[in-house]
């Protein structure tokens, strides 16, 4: 009987399972060995897959590795509309369409991942670039809207100002301190329908693949800074196909000295 690809290599085998158990799909990693010139083997994505459900695979319980299907987001208690906050011209239908179609980089989607009661107020502020899907994370110790806006400033400013254009945010009241963001670095910002948190879908799915890490009954006082900064650097350097295999630090790095250059 003819052996798998995967039964056949050993070191493409190992780095496989390796990659497997950082988060990586099975996809992600045969669109990656494609882009490696150093790669000395290449491998379809279903070949990984009948690996990981074969025998072996199941015996090593590489299928709990795979993001688990979330369900459907409910829309927060506090995701009211609120005309006088967020006026009609920070309304995303008048976004432009550069930004909505990804074709400018410097325009990022932003939110923060909620934790039960009982943990206290502490919380993660995600960043996404639309372009790059590069993200950003802060822990912040409560929900107040302007000393999140200072930690979103204290974040950003080194960045050029071409790659800090503008942020897409819900209606939630962490926000309504956005005002701070254009006086403090220059930087736009845009907003969801109320209750329409999908419209900044990049960084919801984010956040879901985020929640392998940091589940809902998170300590998150209990963990170091550098250990949220740990899943940040994983997700940034798990290539996408969206990007043609290349990691969202590689897309990132290359708009920035794509700035530099003019």
């Amino acid at each position: 009987m003819k052996r798998r690809k995967l039964e056949q290599h050993e070191d493409l085998r190992r780095e496989v399972i390796a990659k497997l158990k950082t988060g990586w799909s099975p996809e992600q990693i045969a669109g990656r060995l494609r882009i490696e010139p150093r790669a000395r083997h290449r491998i379809c994505h279903e070949t990984i897959y009948q690996y990981v459900y074969s025998e072996s695979g199941q015996s090593q319980e590489l299928g709990r590795n795979f993001p688990k299907r979330q369900r459907k987001r409910k829309p927060r208690y506090a995701r009211k509309a609120r005309d006088r906050v967020f006026p009609l011209e920070t309304s995303i239908h008048n976004r432009p369409d550069e930004i909505n179609d990804r074709s400018q980089f410097g325009n990022w989607e932003g939110d923060l991942m909620i934790f039960e009661r009982a943990q206290g107020n502490a919380n993660v502020a995600t960043l996404i670039e639309r372009k790059t899907r590069y993200t950003l994370r802060l822990r912040n110790n409560d929900r107040k809207s302007r000393p999140l806006m200072n930690k979103l400033i204290n974040e950003m400013s080194p960045l050029p100002a071409e790659a800090r254009r503008s942020i897409t945010f819900d209606r939630g009241f962490e926000f309504t301190s956005w005002r701070e963001l254009k006086t403090g670095m220059g930087t736009k910002s845009w907003f969801c329908d109320p209750q329409a948190p999908w419209q900044k879908g990049s960084v919801e799915n984010m956040n879901k693949r985020v929640r392998r890490y940091l589940p809902r009954d998170t300590a998150l006082l209990s963990f170091p800074n550098r250990y949220i900064g740990s899943i940040c650097e994983r997700l940034n350097a798990t290539p996408r196909k969206c990007l043609g295999y290349k990691t969202p630090a590689e897309a990132f790095r290359d708009e920035l000295m794509k700035l530099e250059r003019r």
